[in-house]
């Protein structure tokens, strides 16, 4: 079988897109680490797989697997560039907003005139049973012993789930040590994206995120989402953060609780191809 992709990216967080009529022949956990491979595949951290929609006011709806094979409920800049992709399909309402669903969520979007795309990823849950986390009670930070280390975090859901490190400087942080050991933990059921966060001032962090399922990546919208978040419910941070990632320069901007986050950044469309699985 052939499938017909887009390969996209945002800042450097890839992604191989396609249209599905049905979900009954999706590539298998296997076929998927095939087609992610960056030396015989397509290579990608993510693929979204386009699906006719589900319920009345949506324009699509979509799927995220990861690199290797498992499947995400929720992917920051998946979404923008599925946004991005519909935009230049000509799939965008009058009022310019474009709406997606994703693991039973719907989530709005636009495309700014500059060509950067906004999207609307929900209200953050802190409760850790959304994430899931096992932990006796709802706290602004925690501490979780794993490898023999001590590690305090936050933890948040963002429609995924994540948990975010203050570091002092990102270009020294254990980001990969700590991340497999964050993600292995027993307390994390379903794993968790892990985030290590250098605030700046107010208004500017630094961040470098280890995704389950793909590793670090250039760029993780939700992880920056997450960051902003964490670090906004500890005082430490403003409405409007810029967020400085591997890849380039995310905005986040976030009124408070109860309120949704909004994940502002590039869309680029990098190839179109065809590979058989």
């Amino acid at each position: 079988m052939q499938i017909a992709f887009t390969k996209m990216h945002g800042l450097g967080n890839d992604f191989m897109i396609f249209d599905a009529a049905t979900e009954a022949a999706l590539p298998t956990p296997a076929q998927w680490r095939a087609l992610a491979n960056r030396y015989t595949g397509v290579g990608f951290d993510q693929a979204a797989v386009l699906l006719p929609p589900r319920h009345m006011g949506s324009d699509i709806a979509y799927r995220i697997f990861n690199a290797d094979g498992s499947e995400a409920e929720q992917s920051g800049n998946g979404a923008r560039c599925v946004a991005a992709l519909l935009y230049r399909r000509g799939r965008v309402h009058e009022a310019g907003i474009i709406t997606m669903e994703a693991a039973g969520r719907l989530l709005r979007a636009r495309v700014l005139p500059d060509g950067r795309v906004s999207v609307d990823m929900g209200a953050p849950n802190f409760d850790p049973k959304a994430l899931p986390f096992d932990t006796p009670a709802q706290n602004s930070s925690y501490t979780v012993t794993a490898g023999g280390e001590t590690i305090e975090i936050g933890a948040v859901s963002m429609g995924n789930p994540h948990a975010v490190l203050r570091v002092e400087a990102v270009d020294h942080a254990p980001v990969e040590r700590v991340g497999k050991l964050l993600q292995a933990s027993p307390r994390f059921p379903r794993q968790v994206n892990v985030g290590f966060m250098q605030v700046l001032d107010a208004g500017h962090i630094r961040l470098r995120v280890y995704e389950r399922g793909a590793g670090e990546t250039q760029a993780c919208g939700t992880g920056a989402c997450a960051a902003v978040v964490v670090g906004r419910s500890l005082g430490l941070l403003g409405a409007d953060v810029e967020v400085h990632v591997p890849g380039g320069r995310l905005g986040v901007h976030w009124a408070g609780p109860g309120q949704s986050v909004w994940l502002t950044g590039p869309a680029e469309v990098a190839f179109e191809g065809r590979v058989e699985i």
